[in-house]
């Protein structure tokens, strides 16, 4: 993705897409990050769709699925994701 700075508040609330196929997996509800160096860990989604729990990705503590941040292919109006990265 490069190194353009992104701030975690503007990936909040948007819908994640798959690169691949188009299909909706849910609405980004939080970011983890490591705090002494900033890096993105993963993605925590809300509203998961079908297609995103059928991946059986792993949860946190709340039971939320958590998408690797290593999988975002790119930010805009959408989180776009690789599927293939994810599997």
């Amino acid at each position: 993705m490069g190194e353009s700075r992104i701030r975690a508040g503007d990936v909040v609330g948007k819908t994640i897409i798959s690169e691949e196929t188009g299909r909706k997996f849910g609405v980004v509800t939080n970011v983890d990050f490591v705090t002494e160096s900033g890096e993105l860990m993963n993605i925590v989604v809300d509203q998961p769709t079908r297609h995103l729990t059928e991946l059986n990705l792993k949860t946190d503590d709340k039971g939320r699925m958590l998408v690797p941040f290593s999988s975002v292919k790119s930010i805009g109006d959408f989180v776009i994701i690789s599927e293939n990265e994810l599997i």
